[in-house]
């Protein structure tokens, strides 16, 4: 069974406003970072009201900005090497952040629902950082760009959001949207218009901005094609914040507790060991509800399966 290969009907999706949605937790730091940045553009501009709005606007950009966004010239970023993390959150234009924003959520949504709430960010931050790599390479190996080098910087979301449509899309190409249209629009051509309308961009001089934007696109594809192998290039990551998280959590699980599936799951009865009849209830169907919404339906057993078939028939 592949990975987009299912439909059963008693889902309990992640809401949009859950702790543990990542997606949404994804557009909130975003949106947070775009209103701090934007509002200490602001007082920039009330405390220079005598000088010109572009001066100011580079006044800020020279003091402030440059701390949180990738420089081109690569001496610099040997000493502002965190900037490899804080330019995929920070943007400047209004119109930037929700064009941004909009997409992630488009797309973000159903990879999501998909994989589970894992997978997301992962990609988000590799797509930003194949992005910068592709930034860094035209400046510092085109000649036309040159000139730049010492002044031009690169940040936003965009690199991150192009990797998310690009996995979104090579993991369920005829995923359907608009149902009510004649049947629906395939994903591919929403993606196709996106990618096509943001590489327009390569023509002017944001030729190497919208460069980026390609090896978001390349660590997206290459992202789903390993996880479609059975090879998460995520996982060290999410393992890396558990572990971050419960070093500040007491009531972390003992290693010693027995699993969940054991204590819950199955009610041997008095019957000889390993054979084990499971308990069909509303609780375990929540249990495993749960474990899609985290790790994707492709991470459940073929009991479970099983089991979401059952309670699918039971519901008709």
């Amino acid at each position: 069974m592949g990975i987009r290969e299912y439909d059963y009907r008693p889902r309990k999706r992640t809401l949009f406003g859950d702790d543990n949605n990542s997606l949404f937790n994804l557009i909130v730091i975003n949106v947070v970072a775009f209103v701090l940045l934007y509002f200490v553009l602001i007082i920039f501009y009330l405390t220079h009201s005598s000088e010109q709005s572009e001066v100011v606007r580079q006044t800020f950009m020279n003091s402030v900005f440059k701390w949180v966004a990738v420089p081109a010239k690569l001496s610099d970023l040997l000493y502002r090497p965190w900037t490899i993390i804080t330019h995929m959150f920070a943007h400047l234009s209004v119109w930037q952040v929700i064009g941004n924003m909009f997409w992630l959520w488009a797309f973000g949504y159903i990879l999501q629902d998909l994989t589970g709430n894992d997978k997301i960010i992962p990609v988000y931050i590799y797509g930003s950082i194949a992005g910068i790599i592709l930034y860094l390479l035209s400046f510092n190996l085109i000649p036309i760009l040159q000139p730049l080098l010492t002044t031009d910087m690169y940040y936003g979301g965009g690199a991150g959001v192009m990797a998310v449509a690009v996995a979104t899309t090579v993991l369920t190409p005829d995923y359907r949207i608009f149902r009510q249209l004649n049947g629906g629009i395939p994903l591919w051509v929403i993606t196709m218009v996106y990618v096509l309308v943001d590489f327009a961009g390569l023509a002017n001089d944001s030729f190497a901005h919208h460069f980026a934007h390609l090896g978001g696109a390349i660590m997206g594809f290459i992202f789903i094609s390993r996880l479609k192998k059975g090879h998460d290039m995520g996982e060290w990551m999410n393992n890396a914040w558990d572990w971050i998280i419960n070093l500040f959590n007491p009531a972390k699980p003992s290693k010693k507790q027995k699993p969940v599936k054991e204590q819950v799951f199955y009610n041997t009865g008095g019957r000889r060991p390993f054979k084990k009849t499971a308990n069909v209830t509303e609780q375990r169907i929540d249990e495993i509800l749960d474990k899609i919404s985290q790790k994707g339906y492709h991470m459940l057993t073929e009991e479970e399966k099983e089991i979401l078939r059952k309670a699918s028939e039971d519901n008709e």
